[in-house]
């Protein structure tokens, strides 16, 4: 298997956090235009949770969620690559983060069901801790 199939879900995951990026900005200048809200009143996550619906404030929420595990899965991804250990089953693991991942987001910025969005986060959560402890193994197993 090619090294570098790794690098497709590792850049699907980093898409996923610009089209979330984007959401978030293009509903907040809709809501600041249409509600002719004040910029300034966002300037902390506090005072912006307090003058925002929740609705506009779950793509943000997410694009903060996006830079949590996504961020073990980045290093991990560029740990494989570099020790020239990816191999088919990383690879399917790592399109199943960025799937369940890219689901959580469409839930999270959207309909936002708790439900759903626990399910796929423990889904990609699986998938990511998969790839650590086979990574873990392979290292162990190779320094024994």
């Amino acid at each position: 298997m090619a090294q570098t199939a790794i690098f497709v879900p590792f850049l699907g995951v980093m898409f996923l956090s610009f089209l979330v990026w984007t959401y978030m900005y293009v509903r907040r200048l809709h809501f600041f235009h249409v509600n002719q809200v004040d910029p300034q009143s966002f300037a902390t996550r506090a005072s912006a949770m307090s003058a925002a619906p929740d609705a506009l404030q779950n793509p943000s929420n997410n694009l903060q969620n996006l830079f949590e595990l996504p961020v073990l899965f980045y290093a991990l991804c560029l740990y494989l690559y570099s020790v020239g250990q990816v191999d088919e089953p990383h690879v399917i693991c790592a399109y199943l983060f960025l799937g369940f991942r890219a689901v959580h987001s469409l839930i999270h910025c959207t309909v936002n069901k708790v439900i759903w969005r626990f399910l796929t986060y423990a889904a990609a959560a699986i998938a990511l801790w998969t790839m650590v402890v086979r990574s873990v193994l392979n290292l162990w197993m190779g320094s024994a």
